[in-house]
């Protein structure tokens, strides 16, 4: 095997191999190969039959410390690639072998592929970051997650449910790492919230399930608007004292999400950060528009609605 001569790269029979050296050095050629300059970009066909090698790659991984080198090293690639474009044809592969595969993994492997997800998600936030969050990528990265086959589409019932309540489960968390650990490197520019939720928002209003809508209520734009409200409480204010305490855990810890309300705008990374509470009214208001929509269901409509006219009230209060 070399990595210098077909963009095909036929390399499935060897990542798919039951011999773990095989494996580690097929995925060594396609780490190479893909960050080499001189090579054409993969087409999206091939990308997909490389993918499905990659999936059962990861599949015949066993014990803990392996699996996590191995998603890290995988998740890895998509900043080794030489292009942006390229990289995201690369995520774009990921996530529609995910979502083709995922319900045909077994029970005792799920977790690592809980796991894979993860480091994907954050190597996905890594990369738009390196490129100051450019409007053209996360657009694209959006039609990656959103298109029919995504695992944020609200309609394709071929998606399964476990998908989208992970995604929501972590979303933020790796956003907050993938922000903190670029900036000890360099100045990184602020985190255009409204471009990076919106997906969220429009599956909450108009996806079939209300379980999904419930979830990502409670698991994302929730715990969002509450560490909102946390950071612009004073040290002081006994009327938020349980708020504080829910979202951060115990009194006196670090509230959830510390990179995203030190470092975030509404949605262009050229302008300047924004306070919490400001950033708290602009998703409201976005949450109350998309809520708004032809398109959303009238069950996730009340619920939406509910949601934005309590979290309001709450702000009224402790004016």
């Amino acid at each position: 095997m070399t990595a210098s001569t077909s963009s095909a790269l036929p390399l499935g029979k060897y990542l798919a191999s039951t011999e773990k050296k095989t494996r580690d050095k097929a995925i060594k050629i396609l780490s190479t190969f893909l960050s080499d300059p001189s090579q054409d970009a993969i087409p999206r066909s091939e990308m997909i039959k490389l993918w499905k090698g990659i999936f059962y790659c990861f599949w015949m991984s066993d014990k803990p410390l392996v699996q996590q080198a191995l998603a890290s090293e995988l998740a890895e690639i998509v900043l080794t690639i030489t292009t942006t474009t390229s990289a995201l044809t690369f995520l774009s592969g990921f996530w529609e072998t995910i979502v083709r595969e995922w319900n045909g993994i077994d029970r005792l492997r799920m977790d690592k592929y809980y796991m894979l997800v993860r480091r994907f998600v954050n190597a996905s936030f890594r990369l738009l970051i390196r490129e100051d969050w450019d409007a053209r990528y996360v657009e694209e990265y959006n039609k990656i997650l959103s298109r029919e086959g995504g695992p944020l589409n609200p309609t394709d019932t071929r998606v399964p449910s476990s998908l989208p309540f992970h995604l929501s489960d972590i979303y933020l968390e790796e956003l907050d790492k993938a922000m903190k650990t670029s900036s000890k490197d360099s100045d990184i520019s602020p985190t255009p919230l409204k471009p990076l939720l919106i997906p969220f928002f429009r599956l909450a209003a108009r996806t079939n399930a209300s379980t999904t809508s419930k979830h990502l209520q409670s698991t994302l734009i929730q715990p969002l608007l509450s560490s909102f409200s946390s950071s612009s409480e004073e040290p002081g204010d006994l009327r938020s004292k349980k708020r504080r305490r829910l979202n951060s855990g115990s009194d006196g810890e670090e509230p959830l999400y510390p990179s995203i309300n030190a470092n975030s705008c509404f949605d262009e990374p050229t302008s300047s950060s924004l306070s919490c509470p400001v950033l708290k009214q602009k998703i409201l208001k976005e949450i109350f528009k998309i809520a708004g929509e032809p398109e959303s269901r009238d069950s996730n409509r009340r619920r939406l609605y509910a949601l934005w006219k309590e979290e309001k009230d709450d702000d009224d209060d402790d004016v």
